[in-house]
């Protein structure tokens, strides 16, 4: 097999560090269902101080932290606002309306990555019985590797609470919209009741992502979690190996970011290739091959050099800490290659 020089299908691929597997190897251990595993309850408070919340809990993934969220939130026939184009809504199942009888709303997001609030607005609900209830707004912090707008945090939650509604903030990339912003956690997450973090991401934990909360909420969550089948046992594990990409890797995100603007400048300038570097905001990188009929053999192009990517004539471009300079340089070596056999 080919050794993989960069993958840049999504920064899922992350494997766990050297550091990070002596750091699982040495966790203490207990039963977490029974909240006796000490490495999960460690992690769980150090996640509520980070968001400035009262709790937080351990979830298998994104897609599960996001769930339990939606389903402590609203009550069956309940309605949650939220993106055309969102994770919750778009590519976890339609776990909301199939788990909780929960209605979506969606709405088509800005070029920015918000939702219009006038719009939303326009889409809630009058209270008649002929109408689910408008319950919740679900944001996300990033939208194809672009950043939401730091002040409209601030405007969402004021809207929500003109209006009576619970705001979540699916975080999937949080801390990449902090180091490109420059803030802490906490100047964001102040203004959501609810807020989900994933882990396994570019922080590079095999597993894990935490929803954050009052202490009301969290004990719903962790109900429903229960019910979902994601009540684990000796999870400090796992919970370790989160503790350590949130001690050592956040900063590093940025490195990530440096590397995803030198791979769209690179491949900008090359002939038969759209890619736009003012639309990188964080680690990802959004390129076209202009003749389709070029696609395919430059995706074998890349494999026999050892690069993976996902797509056809459109490619995202993830960048993660896997991914090192040389990685970067070959992928636009091997673009401009290809692209001079005209």
């Amino acid at each position: 097999m080919k050794r993989i020089i960069a993958d840049f299908r999504s920064d899922t691929v992350t494997r766990p560090s050297a550091g990070m597997q002596r750091a699982m190897l040495a966790a203490e251990l207990g039963d977490d269902v029974y909240g006796d595993d000490p490495t999960v309850n460690r992690l769980e408070s150090y996640v509520a101080d980070l968001t400035g919340k009262e709790a937080a809990l351990l979830c298998t993934s994104g897609t599960q932290s996001n769930l339990v969220a939606l389903l402590a939130h609203c009550q069956r026939g309940d309605e949650y606002i939220v993106g055309q184009e969102a994770h919750t809504y778009k590519y976890e199942g339609g776990g909301a309306a199939v788990l909780g009888s929960i209605q979506p709303q969606p709405i088509e997001f800005e070029a920015d990555c918000t939702l219009d609030l006038d719009r939303v607005r326009a889409k809630l609900k009058e209270d008649d019985a002929h109408f689910a209830r408008s319950r919740l707004l679900c944001l996300e912090n990033t939208c194809g590797g672009k950043v939401l707008p730091f002040d409209y945090h601030a405007l969402a939650a004021a809207f929500c609470g003109e209006h009576g509604l619970a705001l979540h903030l699916d975080g999937a990339r949080l801390f990449n919209a902090t180091q490109q912003q420059g803030v802490a956690p906490q100047q964001i997450t102040r203004q959501y009741d609810s807020v989900s973090l994933c882990l396994s991401k570019g922080l590079g934990a095999p597993v894990g992502s935490l929803l954050a909360g009052d202490q009301v909420l969290i004990k719903e969550a962790r109900k429903w979690r229960k019910m979902l089948g994601g009540g684990m046992r000796q999870a400090g594990i796992l919970a370790a190996a989160c503790q350590y990409a949130l001690e050592h890797n956040i900063e590093r995100l940025s490195q990530d970011h440096e590397h995803a603007r030198r791979l769209a400048q690179g491949l900008s300038v090359i002939a038969g290739i759209s890619c736009d570097p003012a639309s990188v905001h964080t680690n990802m990188v959004f390129m076209r091959v202009d003749d389709a009929a070029r696609a395919a053999p430059l995706k074998s192009l890349l494999a026999e050099q050892g690069i993976i990517v996902r797509g056809e004539r459109d490619l995202r471009l993830v960048t993660h800490l896997d991914i090192e300079q040389d990685g970067i340089d070959r992928m636009i070596a091997v673009c401009e290659e290809f692209f001079a056999q005209t």
